[in-house]
């Protein structure tokens, strides 16, 4: 048996105006991501665990913000192209464990339905998959709401 691991890390300023969606659930907010897409950080982290645990690069190499075509684009996109790549190189995933950093809004009422949406695009059970929400208690920019970022952790076996 083969196990990998990958890590993914993506960060985001906050901005008034624009939705705030987190595995791909819109979540009650008067701020959003700036990003060149949809902005989904755990989306976002998570594809690049998976890409990261196979070698396949990152979301940057496969999605480049230079390219119009990712403009406003949603994350699952992005993250059906990993669990492609994983599958088609034999892996099968393991676990998954996340730590979404915000501020002014929680995760907790919104963790089922993010865990459900993971699930389905991933066609694994909820079961492998975890999310905590933290706060980062007023420290820097992060503490004082101006954005938000996510850790993913994998295990893949083969």
């Amino acid at each position: 048996m083969e196990i990998r691991i990958g890590v993914g890390f993506d960060i985001h300023r906050l901005a008034e105006g624009r939705d705030l969606i987190i595995g791909g659930t819109k979540i009650d907010s008067d701020f959003g991501f700036i990003a060149h897409s949809d902005g989904d950080i755990f989306f976002h982290a998570l594809t690049d665990a998976l890409l990261g645990a196979v070698g396949f690069g990152d979301i940057g190499q496969l999605f480049p913000d230079t390219d119009k075509r990712w403009k406003n684009a949603p994350s699952n996109i992005f993250l059906e192209k990993a669990r492609d790549i994983v599958y088609q190189r034999g892996y099968k995933i393991s676990n998954i464990d996340a730590v979404i950093v915000l501020e002014k809004v929680k995760i907790l009422p919104y963790r089922e339905q993010i865990i459900d949406n993971t699930a389905k695009i991933l066609n694994i059970s909820k079961e492998k998959i975890f999310l905590k929400g933290k706060r980062f208690e007023g420290i820097d920019d992060i503490g004082k709401g101006e954005g938000g970022f996510c850790i993913v952790n994998t295990i893949l076996m083969r």
